[in-house]
């Protein structure tokens, strides 16, 4: 009986440490992306910035709370992505409060300053909770990260935001986006972290989808 007990167990244990050693099931699981339920095709496509160029785009708003969670992540895939395909961010604007965020953001890549406060924007929100929910606010704060306050002032509310809030927002539309961050593959696929199955996730499968286009623009 105590040897069919000891037999059992070790047998257990072998057991337990294949599994611990072998995560290619678990892998398989991981990255068997089905459209439909990880992501989504977006009918009809919706044409990229650059022609020709495969693109991804993250729907986003720095009052998002899930977007500054993912803002490391978009980060990461942005060093991984092949060379050659482009990266850009669009400010969504699912509430009246949200715009004047996306109109910062807009001013700030215009000045050519997006590197400075992108991150810095999601920091002063969620981690130092500072009120930054008008244009005024966020104009001062800009400009204690070195940015002309009233040039950022005069940008963000100018004919030109005006005009490209209005076409990112269309194009959000266009998207199919009801939540963020969404991240837009090629302007074919839609992936959310719901989708994917979490955030991390959501990198890993835009970057299979990349590939994906990448296989089909070279005929692979």
């Amino acid at each position: 009986m105590f040897r069919r007990l000891i037999a059992l167990v070790l047998g257990l244990v072998a057991v337990t440490a294949c599994s611990a050693q072998d995560p290619s099931s678990a892998k398989a699981a991981q990255t068997a992306w089905v459209a439909g339920q990880h992501y989504f095709p977006i009918d009809p496509p919706v044409a990229t910035a650059e022609a020709g160029k495969v693109e991804v785009v993250e729907v986003f708003s720095y009052a998002c709370p899930h977007c500054a969670h993912f803002q490391p992540y978009a980060d990461e895939l942005k060093g991984k992505l092949p060379k050659g395909v482009a990266f850009r961010y669009l400010p969504a604007v699912f509430h009246e409060s949200w715009e004047p965020f996306a109109r910062a953001y807009y001013a700030a890549e215009s000045l050519g300053v997006l590197d400075k406060v992108h991150q810095a924007t999601f920091d002063a929100l969620h981690r130092d909770r500072k009120p930054l929910g008008d244009i005024q606010s966020l104009a001062s704060f800009y400009g204690s990260l070195g940015v002309d306050p009233k040039l950022f002032l005069s940008t963000a509310q100018s004919f030109v935001v005006d005009g490209r809030l209005a076409s990112g927002q269309a194009q959000a539309q266009k998207y199919g986006i009801d939540g963020t961050p969404t991240l837009i593959v090629n302007g074919k696929y839609r992936i959310t972290g719901a989708s994917a199955g979490g955030l991390p996730q959501m990198v890993d499968l835009a970057l299979f989808l990349v590939n994906k286009e990448l296989g089909a623009k070279s005929g692979k």
